[in-house]
């Protein structure tokens, strides 16, 4: 699966906020910050990664999706990535 030239930017985005995030995460631990803190940070950079995750499956999807509707065999409009990945996230 390739991930198209939108969601690639989104989940580009989304990953670098989760790096830096961990890079936070590394720092308040080294600090010797509160567990509460960290516990806090470290959902954030967990939760930046399931939404980049997600947008790539939802791109890949939606692609799936595309090419069923090409081929003439589906009957039904194609969801947009936005629905496709809210669907997705309701699985969660």
């Amino acid at each position: 699966m390739k991930v198209d030239e939108d969601a690639q930017g989104a989940v580009l985005n989304r990953l670098r906020r989760a790096q830096g995030q961990l890079a936070g995460v590394i720092a308040m631990i080294e600090a010797g910050r509160d567990c509460k803190d960290v516990v806090t940070q470290l959902a954030a950079v967990s939760r930046a990664l399931d939404r980049a995750g997600f947008k790539i499956v939802a791109s890949g999807m939606r692609q799936c999706l595309a090419a069923v509707e090409s081929d003439g065999t589906a009957d039904a409009a194609p969801m947009t990535e936005a629905e496709l990945e809210k669907l997705f996230l309701t699985l969660a």
